[in-house]
């Protein structure tokens, strides 16, 4: 069964059928550690969606991750996002047809929904600047706009700016501003993903975390937060100690023991792993190669390694 646009687009100015636009979506890693909700990096596995304007309807194809599993009309993320960027510039499209290749593992803490987000409201920007409408929307409204959708902006302000990026949220007359600055990673550092068969809620692991912390653990996090942005940028030598986090993975673990178990088995060979988001999925940022023994030993335990490269941002491509 096919629907007609989200209603948020539904007034405005309509867009002429036949515009099409290609959008290529990296993952993401958030917190890489010590930046709870305000560090991310992107990287190189990436989401595609081809979409195109038409006379009636929203028709979703969807094929790789999660193809059983979402629906195949204008509730589907990717519709919903593009639909309501259209609407911020005060524009819509009477049908859409859309085609979803994923790549990146849904509920694996690799931010595939905020990749959702970042294809709808990208594939807007493209639509309205094939329409002759300006440039599109600006990346500063992309990573507003696809945060508003996450609730917060490490994830979608990566996959938007690509590299690494810092994040912070302004509360400004009972509104949330999300803001990112792009971090130019070194170039010899890669990332390494081991990304297991299970998935992980967000909202149930946010909901282990306390609502108060220990004052020397904030402390601590503050200052490994401030050496990462000098570990990413100038001096990959301080990964190790700048992946160091209080707040967040040790009251996680117990939800993930295999990850809990996989993080501490790398650090204590000079890796710097941490939890991937919310996980189960466990990062690596090294200069080296991480060997085939300890590869060996996670695959063992039921994670799947690959390394990946640092990625650029969102590309957007109008036909």
């Amino acid at each position: 069964m096919t629907v007609g646009v989200d209603e948020t687009a539904t007034a405005g100015i309509p867009l002429p059928s036949g515009l099409s636009v290609r959008v290529r979506v990296p993952a993401s890693s958030a917190n890489l550690g010590p930046g709870f909700d305000c560090l991310g990096i992107a990287l190189g596995i990436y989401d595609e969606v081809v979409v195109e304007t038409a006379e009636s309807d929203v028709v979703v194809d969807v094929q790789g991750e999660g193809a059983a599993d979402v629906p195949r009309d204008g509730t589907h993320l990717v519709a919903r996002c593009l639909a309501r960027g259209l609407a911020h510039a005060g524009y819509y499209a009477a049908g859409l047809k859309l085609r979803c290749v994923n790549v990146i593992p849904h509920s694996r803490g690799l931010g595939s929904s905020a990749a959702a987000a970042v294809s709808g409201f990208a594939a807007a920007s493209g639509l309205l600047a094939a329409a002759g409408v300006g440039t599109g929307l600006s990346q500063d409204e992309l990573v507003q706009l696809s945060s508003e959708v996450e609730g917060h902006p490490d994830n979608a302000a990566a996959s938007v700016l690509g590299s690494a990026v810092v994040t912070w949220t302004d509360h400004e007359s009972g509104q949330d501003f999300f803001r990112a600055r792009r971090l130019s990673v070194h170039p010899d550092i890669t990332a390494t993903v081991f990304i297991p068969d299970t998935e992980s809620s967000t909202a149930y692991t946010r909901g282990l975390l306390p609502a108060d912390v220990p004052r020397t653990d904030a402390i601590f996090n503050v200052s490994r937060s401030a050496l990462a942005v000098v570990a990413l940028t100038s001096d990959p030598s301080s990964l190790l100690a700048a992946t160091e986090d209080r707040l967040h993975q040790s009251y996680r673990a117990p939800a993930m023991p295999q990850t809990a178990e996989l993080v501490s088995a790398l650090r204590a060979r000079g890796f710097a792993a941490t939890v991937s988001g919310a996980g189960p999925t466990v990062l690596v940022l090294s200069v080296r190669p991480v060997p085939a023994e300890i590869r060996d030993l996670a695959v063992a335990a039921g994670f799947v390694p690959r390394t990946v490269a640092v990625a650029g941002g969102v590309e957007i491509t109008t036909s």
